[in-house]
């Protein structure tokens, strides 16, 4: 499984979703440091949401073969800018959150996700599972030296 971190703002769903890839129950309780669980590595909300954290977060990717950039379908506006993506020199993935949510709008995040420049987006509900075998499986099969080459060398 290839190790992916997830950034999102406080309240997006990374950690639930992180406990949903690892088949454990929900239990919520606030991230209050980046964490390391076993392929997946999870980040507090506030990294992403204070410019003087967000830049630890780039350092963290460095650990991970794949960025998923989280926004939860309620989520009322985006914190990634337009084609932020290209400042990474990983694949990053998008990850519409909640879709059942109340004031779920997974169209508007995919937008948003679209925009920031993921051409991979998943829509995934942790609570009920949609979406997570198809995220798992990606992150299984995701082959980063071969997405390199092709980036990077058109091959």
């Amino acid at each position: 499984m290839n190790k992916v971190i997830f950034i999102g703002r406080s309240g997006a769903g990374k950690t639930t979703l992180t406990q949903a890839l690892l088949g454990e129950g929900t239990e919520y309780h606030k991230t209050q440091s980046v964490e390391r669980r076993g392929f997946a590595i999870d980040t507090p909300g506030e990294y992403a949401e204070t410019k003087t954290l967000a830049g630890a977060l780039a350092v963290f990717t460095y650990e991970a073969d794949v960025v998923g950039l989280i926004i939860s379908a309620n989520e009322p506006y985006s914190l990634f800018g337009p084609n932020i993506t290209s400042m990474a020199n990983r694949e990053v993935i998008g990850i519409v959150t909640g879709l059942t949510k109340k004031g779920a709008n997974p169209d508007r995040a995919e937008r948003w996700l679209r925009l920031s420049g993921c051409k991979r987006i998943f829509r995934v509900d942790s609570k009920t599972g949609e979406g997570i075998p198809q995220l798992a499986s990606f992150l299984q099969e995701f082959d980063p030296k071969a997405e390199f080459r092709r980036k990077f060398y058109g091959k």
